[in-house]
């Protein structure tokens, strides 16, 4: 089992296949490109290590060189056994799993990641890509602890779990924030009927659900300015979700509510609506590693609940919203990517 450090900021954690876990999960896609920004590796080596050293020992994704960076900051931490590190399989083709095939994968990851076991191995894929009997044989082999989904949708979720039983699945990858609700439908009953948590992205929608964009006016998608999640998101809030004026006035409702608990940011009362979700086990929050540092506002999540009132106030501007409907209108959690 992962033992968290003990710290003087408050942490929630949460259970993934009997390892307790930190709610915050440290998102290394922004490595994918220097769209986000880019930074010496170790720089970025140093900023995963301030984040572990403030709690934040969950870290999440493959692309560019998040692997090898993460595997070459765990190798040197001083208690590596207290970082846990969760990657990805992606597969976009129709493929037959042969045994080499999975083994071969599955290696490359530990070869990046300079580690013996996996933590975590998400499946992101066209189809399923798991098998009973070469999952029970890699964890057998002690190469992977746990398997999760990424964008798996409810049905195939709930077909792959069948499948490989109680605890084969522990974990799914999906898209989840106030702008995109679907996981509130099916998949919620899935994560229940199987005892899934849900590890969630998009939760502050690139940024944009913050107070940088209280005010502000709707930017434009092709300005070269913004970054490739918030190309991503702000199609989503314009086109599929509602539109920039009703999304402003999401915002006045969060900052509103962000008013009544000292210190609270918009990107805090967004993080924390998810959160209170019990199907949600954390929320991957992706890092721009060595370029910017979050850990003081987002460790604010911690340690409070939204009320009643406070939930009331959000669900009477996303009634307003498309935001019910985007399971019908793009399809269900992942379906963008299938």
């Amino acid at each position: 089992m992962v033992m968290l450090p003990t710290h003087k900021a408050p942490t929630e954690t949460f259970y993934l296949g009997g390892v307790a876990l930190p709610r915050l999960f440290t998102g290394l896609w922004q490595l994918s490109s220097n769209s986000w920004g880019s930074a010496p590796a170790a720089k970025i080596r140093r900023q995963m290590a301030n984040y572990a050293a403030n709690g934040y020992t969950a870290f999440a994704d493959h692309y560019g060189p998040a692997e090898i960076l993460f595997g070459e900051f765990r190798e040197k931490w001083s208690r590596p056994e207290d970082i846990f590190g969760a990657t990805k399989w992606c597969v976009f083709r129709k493929i037959d799993p042969k045994r080499a095939l999975v083994e071969a994968a599955v290696q490359d990851r530990l070869d990046r990641m300079k580690a013996q076991c996996i933590d975590l191995l998400q499946a992101r894929s066209l189809r399923s890509t798991l098998k009973r009997e070469l999952t029970h044989h890699l964890q057998r082999e002690g190469k992977i602890f746990l398997i999760g989904l990424c964008n798996f949708d409810s049905m195939r979720m709930d077909e792959i779990c069948e499948e490989l039983g109680p605890g084969g699945v522990v974990s799914n990858q999906v898209q989840f924030s106030l702008v995109d609700v679907r996981p509130l439908y099916a998949m919620a009953e899935v994560c229940k009927k199987h005892n899934v948590k849900l590890l969630t992205y998009g939760t502050v929608c690139g940024g944009f659900l913050s107070d940088t964009w209280l005010g502000r006016e709707e930017p434009d998608l092709y300005s070269g300015v913004l970054t490739p999640s918030q190309r991503k998101y702000l199609d989503m809030i314009v086109k599929a979700w509602g539109s920039w004026t009703l999304f402003q006035s999401l915002l006045v409702v969060l900052r509103a509510i962000a008013d009544k608990y000292e210190g609270m940011s918009i990107a805090n009362i967004a993080t924390r609506w998810v959160l209170d979700h019990p199907f949600v086990g954390a929320v991957i929050i992706g890092a721009r590693m060595g370029v910017s540092e979050h850990t003081d506002d987002n460790r604010k999540v911690y340690g409070f609940r939204l009320s009643a009132e406070d939930r009331a106030a959000i669900d009477a501007v996303l009634a307003q919203s498309n935001g019910a409907r985007l399971i019908r209108t793009i399809g269900d959690c992942g379906a963008e990517y299938r």
